[in-house]
């Protein structure tokens, strides 16, 4: 992050804060910890992970895609809650606000990824609750995301109260360059505001 890059305003701070040994980041906090945020990227990636990227991974590419998320995170476009296990980074997901006129209401959950080495724990599931609750902190009850069909992340989904939409077919080339199919959810907060 840069010198000129604006610092977030506590009107874009929201109220939510989440319980140890989960951390909702500010963009300065991820910037302290971009190489252990790219660790654990490329990690879940070499494990088969179809989060974005195509193997060989860089630790460098893999810290860049960090990087490019500190101005959305700064500006409060974009939030990160990460969860720590024995001082490491062991798993991340990101809430996207959707930018648009007509969708003050909605958001992306994006990059949730848990360490290889630290799953089965329930990590993900804790990541998911905590971003049901930011979410409804900054006013967004409208969830989206997506995930490569068949992948375990799929089967979380829907016990984490997702929608499945449907498929797409070939949407993606996978991390060891075959194309995958993406499955779409949604959820609906609105019936769950009283978690927040």
């Amino acid at each position: 992050m840069t010198e000129d890059t604006p610092k977030r305003s506590e009107q874009t701070m929201p109220q939510f804060i989440p319980d140890a040994p989960l951390h909702l980041l500010t963009a300065e906090d991820a910037n302290a910890v971009l190489s252990d945020l790219g660790a654990l990227l490329k990690n879940c990636v070499e494990d088969g992970a179809g989060i974005g990227f195509i193997l060989p991974l860089s630790s460098e590419k893999a810290d860049q895609f960090w990087r490019s998320r500190l101005d959305d995170m700064a500006r409060g476009a974009a939030y990160m809650i990460i969860a720590r296990e024995e001082n490491n980074i062991a798993g991340v997901v990101m809430l996207c606000l959707a930018p648009q006129d007509n969708g003050p209401h909605r958001a992306e959950v994006a990059k949730l990824m848990v360490h290889p080495d630290h799953r089965r724990k329930g990590i993900a599931r804790n990541l998911m609750a905590a971003i049901d609750k930011l979410a409804l902190s900054l006013g967004r009850w409208l969830l989206v995301l997506d995930t490569v069909t068949g992948d375990r992340a799929e089967h979380l989904y829907p016990t984490c109260g997702y929608q499945k939409v449907g498929v797409i077919p070939d949407y993606a080339y996978g991390s060891h360059g075959d194309l995958d199919a993406t499955t779409v959810f949604y959820k609906d907060l609105r019936s769950s505001r009283e978690i927040g």
